[in-house]
């Protein structure tokens, strides 16, 4: 493959008198890495130096609050409304320096969202009193998670209560951002970001919808967004015309019957550079009482989400335009080679990749870890959790948790080689290790590769990690089993077993026959496998046939060609039962919806895909709605008959399902015989991944890199 370059991403930039090294932004995200009492401290440091090392241009701390106590969000949010904060910043902002990138800060009001305001029971500074709402998150979430998220909302004094803001409460949020942009100044930080999108204070003086004043702050769009402008007016008015600052804009909000529109972010935006902001940072709020809200609007589940509503703007301004919001590098590039924008922000990738920039600067591209927008880092914030990463453990935890040299190198190996086996063997090979990896398919990934036929950000990963273990010469072995007696030739130091889980069906009645798959079978029809001519049995002679077409031209030897020739052809008939309302039944359930098929989930616990991280559940229900899932939780399988599941319900009863095909998304179990057979030689080994508890990919990656970090 050629060579990429990405001449325009990796351009020099500049906003204002602001010169940039590339056009690649860190996007301000909530990372809870802040000490309990607002300060700047090591751990947060660490994070955004990280990225600046890995030559991001331009890393902005998010949600900096400017009167921390009062008007702020989640307790460790960093703050600035103290000469306190100083020096903590001031050294962030060195740090930075000192890796040729530069910082800024997102000066935020919380508005209604300030949780440290409920829980000292103080009223939160809004517009307008807001409309009552009910959320319908809880019906996504257990009873234990429900309880993690009240927990603020139900401490001795707490209350949520609101005070729509006088004309002195203005002018003081006016001066607050003001004096907080002169203490970024005078840390050294190079820009601030005003935040105007999200929810937050400023945001909702926007929206019309929010906002029902009838004073000069209310009505036309102009009068919304005045409090924006007499906070950049002020700014600029305390640092000088010199000092870069600019805002973050909700060119829309999702599921707002009423709210802003992208005419009126026009507009907003408009006003914002006639009062002097140096560029806009186009962004997309949604009601926060949809669970889908998140990944609709700033933490976009769709690619490109946003490019449209800043190409709009971008027409409309005369300054720098930045969008984020599932930008690849290479679509970004051409975005900036056209003129559409001037820059791109990335969180999630930064968060995954520290070193994407550099990486693409020295066409490495391979080399760059993918995020698989799994939610993992964003759920962690709902819960008030510092950000962590699925796929890069050492995301939030730079500050202790760098890959050091081991002092006693050793042979290990290591059996299995999906995302577990893979990343130990990246980690170990790293840190001086000699590591040979057995896996007896003929190719590297396990399970995850099949789940990426679902889920195609599955299949980045299994990429990425595939291409360390060559570009780091680890000795792969494939299409080798690893025997004990295999094992003793080799004469290891260290044994790491990462066999993954197996599938056992489950004990219910009319579970054998042909239309019947379980998890593995359905892979195995997918990707053609060793076992084929097992599961080719429970075919007709016109499947039988069209599968064995398939395999000649390669069909099902590539994840995308399955992707998009299944959606011509496949062994599965038009009504489908899922057994199973877990990760792997969810993500079966959205392909085959996708693909014309009519689905029902059976599901015998409470709650639908418990094991995704909340917010990438909230993402796949809502999809599972769209394309119009059946779904059944409390639903227990009775039996399976020719054409239909016989299912029980606790108020409902008995029930029949049609189906023309089940699939049992159950019986998962970890695959621990070698293991156990090793143990029983007298031979010890150390046992990750789903082998040794249905983990996923979030625990297969965190046990391996924990365990490759103390060996």
């Amino acid at each position: 493959m050629p060579t990429l370059t990405f001449p325009h991403l990796l351009s020099a930039g500049r906003i204002g008198n602001l010169e940039l090294r590339n056009r690649i932004f860190m996007c301000p995200m909530g990372s809870n890495l802040g000490e309990p009492d607002g300060a700047c401290g090591d751990r947060i440091q660490s994070y955004f130096e990280a990225r600046a090392r890995g030559g991001t241009a331009l890393v902005t701390v998010g949600s900096v609050s400017i009167g921390w106590p009062v008007g702020s969000g989640n307790a460790p949010n960093v703050a600035i409304s103290e000469d306190r904060f100083i020096p903590g910043i001031a050294e962030l902002a060195n740090r930075v320096h000192s890796h040729g990138g530069k910082v800024a800060l997102q000066l935020q009001h919380a508005g209604a969202n300030a949780v440290n305001d409920i829980i000292a029971g103080r009223p939160m500074l809004v517009p307008s009193e807001p409309e009552p709402s009910e959320s319908d998150m809880g019906s996504y979430l257990t009873k234990d998670e429900q309880t993690r998220i009240a927990t603020p909302h139900q401490q001795e004094g707490a209350r949520v209560a609101y005070r729509e803001a006088t004309r002195d409460d203005i002018q003081n949020v006016v001066r607050l951002f003001a004096d907080a942009a002169a203490r970024a100044s005078r840390a050294g930080i190079d820009a601030v970001e005003i935040h105007g999108g999200h929810g937050y204070l400023i945001s909702t003086f926007i929206s019309p919808y929010r906002n029902r004043r009838t004073d000069e702050y209310g009505g036309s769009v102009e009068n919304r967004s005045r409090l924006l402008v007499e906070v950049i007016e002020a700014i600029k008015d305390r640092v000088g015309a010199d000092f870069p600052v600019w805002c973050r804009l909700d060119a829309t909000e999702f599921f707002v019957d009423g709210g802003t529109r992208i005419e009126g972010a026009r507009r907003t935006a408009q006003l914002a550079a006639e009062a002097g902001a140096d560029a806009i940072h186009v962004s997309a709020h949604a009601d926060p009482a949809r669970a889908v809200g998140v990944t609709e609007g700033h933490a976009t589940h769709t690619p490109c989400h946003f490019v449209d509503f800043a190409k709009t703007i971008k027409k409309a301004v005369a300054i720098p335009v930045i969008v984020p919001g599932r930008i690849e590098p290479e679509v970004g590039d051409k975005l900036i080679r056209d003129g559409d924008v001037d820059f791109i922000s990335m969180g999630r990738k930064l968060i995954a990749e520290p070193e994407l920039a550099n990486k693409l600067g020295s066409g490495q591209v391979e080399a760059v870890r993918p995020c698989i927008y799994c939610y993992v880092c964003i759920s962690s914030i709902f819960f008030r959790d510092r950000i962590r990463c699925a796929v890069n453990r050492e995301a939030g935890r730079e500050f202790e948790y760098a890959i050091v040299p081991t002092k006693e190198p050793k042979k290990i190996a290591v059996v299995g080689g999906g995302p577990a086996g893979m990343e130990f063997a990246r980690v170990a090979t790293l840190r001086g290790h000699t590591v040979t990896l057995f896996e007896r398919e003929q190719n590297l990934g396990g399970t995850a590769v099949f789940a990426s036929y679902a889920y195609e950000p599955n299949g980045r990963l299994v990429r990425y990690l595939a291409n360390e273990m060559q570009s780091l010469d680890v000795d792969v072995r494939l299409g080798t089993a690893a025997t004990p007696a295999e094992l003793t030739r080799l004469a290891p130091d260290e044994i790491v077993v990462a066999t993954g889980a197996r599938r056992e069906i489950p004990p219910i009645p009319g579970a054998n026959q042909d239309h019947v798959f379980s998890g593995d079978e359905l892979r195995t029809l997918i990707t053609q496998d060793d076992n084929i001519s097992e599961v080719r049995q429970k075919l007709s002679w016109s499947q039988r046939t069209m599968m064995g077409a398939g395999a000649i031209i390669g069909a099902t030897s590539d994840a995308k060609r399955v992707r998009q020739l299944s959606r011509l052809w496949m062994p599965i008939g038009k009504r489908v039962v899922i057994v199973g309302g877990g990760l792997v039944g969810l993500e079966l359930a959205e392909f085959l919806a996708a693909r014309s098929r009519d689905v029902t989930i059976l599901e015998e616990g409470a709650n639908l895909g418990a094991e995704f991280a909340i917010v990438r559940r909230f993402r796949a229900m809502h999809e599972l709605e769209k394309l119009g899932v059946r779904s059944l939780p409390s639903t227990s399988v009775l039996e399976i008959e020719e054409n239909a599941v016989r299912t029980q319900h606790p108020d409902r009863g008995v029930e029949l399902v049609r189906a023309d095909n089940v699939i049992l998304a159950v019986g998962t179990v970890p695959n621990s015989t070698l293991h156990e057979s090793l143990l029983e030689a007298g031979t010890a080994a150390h046992l990750i991944g789903d082998a040794g508890g249905i983990g996923y990919l979030d625990g297969a990656i965190g046990e391996a890199s924990e365990l490759a970090r103390r060996l």
